[in-house]
């Protein structure tokens, strides 16, 4: 990756801050990164910022005579191995679409002769509109690739798609497209994601407050690797990791089987939160408020998806499973690790605010060998140590 650079347009929207953590991961990694911020971007991030996290000049002015006499927009637009606009703006695309070139950011566009990758940002009536998804299906069709957007809340207050994809996400996506080393190349991988849902009646249902991140994260950094990945996904509102094969289910018997069809697969990481019981009888019409409170509701166990994955005839070679706990983590992890028959328990305290549902990590990797404690990380950074490590073992 040391030879592989981007050039990154930063797109005005306050999504412009997650280009900041994009261009630390890149350099992390140890691709060159030459920033383009255009005048809208520079609202919400400063050059000097930009900079300092590229290590490198931060271009703004299509007509500045510094710019074009050290490095011409033509020049610039050719310097990279791939060109990432994030934030793409409504506006940048609509310009992309249509060969518009009235700003430096627009003008590079039009000029470049390397591969582009998108990660859109905008209000969801923005994105929603005719207008704004004719420019997508144009893009798509000159070639043009996307990584999200998510669904979500927005900074507006409204919800719906539109949201930038995370930093670690657009990072797995570019670190696909660029090619790096890709030790799992030839190895198939199944990840479960997110929770399941258990219905009582066609109304109601019981679940919990995975939402699904840390799995998908997972996903990609294993997709990046070179895996072919199969993400089999309860319920969330996460766009599937660029290279990754999503199916989509709901509960705990329909996560097992779509994980048996996945089948055969050389490694298996269970991070899905499934539910541990379900409803002995669901009813099939909606129960209705009578005055009083309903019976006591039966209770009938799921079957255990690592445990059958971890001891079935057709086992992958290196078995995964996740243990969220709220207390005794450790000692949980160890005994779940005993129980289940897999190789590895990625154990976390679920009870720290902003672990279940948020954006960070901390975790606790229980082998048979012992156990190896990661600090708070994101969990983009949790899951490429990972799948590092599923690497370095099946290496």
């Amino acid at each position: 990756m040391d030879q592989k650079r981007v050039l990154l347009i930063v797109g005005g929207g306050i999504a412009a801050y997650k280009s900041l953590e994009l261009t630390r991961l890149l350099r992390k990694a140890g691709v060159g990164v030459r920033p383009i911020l255009t005048q809208a971007g520079s609202e919400f991030v400063t050059a000097l910022s930009l900079s300092a996290l590229a290590e490198d000049k931060v271009y703004a002015e299509l007509f500045s005579l510094t710019d074009e006499a050290e490095m011409g927009h033509i020049e610039l637009s050719r310097s990279a191995d791939l060109v990432v606009v994030a934030p793409a703006t409504a506006d940048l695309m609509a310009k992309a679409a249509n060969g518009l070139a009235g700003d430096l950011a627009s003008t590079t566009l039009l000029a470049t002769d390397k591969p582009v990758l998108m990660a859109p940002a905008m209000n969801v009536r923005m994105w929603q509109h005719a207008a704004t998804q004719r420019n997508l299906a144009a893009l798509k069709a000159d070639g043009v690739s996307f990584v999200g957007p998510d669904e979500g809340a927005m900074a507006c207050g409204e919800y719906g798609p539109g949201r930038m994809a995370e930093p670690a996400a657009i990072f797995q996506a570019i670190m696909g497209m660029l090619g790096g080393a890709r030790p799992l190349a030839g190895k198939r991988a199944l990840v479960t994601a997110g929770p399941t849902v258990e219905a009582i009646d066609p109304v109601r249902l019981l679940t919990n407050r995975s939402s699904g991140k840390q799995g998908y994260a997972i996903a990609g950094a294993l997709a990046a690797l070179g895996a072919e990945v199969t993400l089999v996904s309860g319920p969330t509102a996460l766009s599937a990791p660029a290279g990754v094969r999503r199916v989509d289910v709901e509960s705990a018997r329909d996560m097992l089987s779509a994980c048996e069809a996945a089948l055969p697969a050389d490694i298996a990481v269970c991070v899905a939160a499934v539910a541990d019981w379900r409803p002995a009888a669901a009813g099939d019409r909606k129960i209705k408020k009578d005055g009083q409170a309903p019976g006591a509701i039966a209770l009938t166990e799921n079957p255990d998806i690592l445990a059958s994955l971890s001891k079935g005839k057709a086992r992958p070679r290196l078995v995964i499973g996740f243990a969220a706990e709220t207390n005794d983590v450790e000692v949980h992890a160890k005994a779940k690790l005993a129980k289940k028959g897999c190789d590895w328990i990625v154990a976390n305290d679920v009870s720290v605010a902003g672990t279940m549902g948020g954006d960070d990590n901390a975790v606790a990797l229980v082998t048979k060998g012992g156990i190896e404690r990661w600090e708070r990380m994101a969990k983009g950074e949790v899951a490429r140590r990972l799948a590092q490590r599923i690497a370095q073992e099946l290496k």
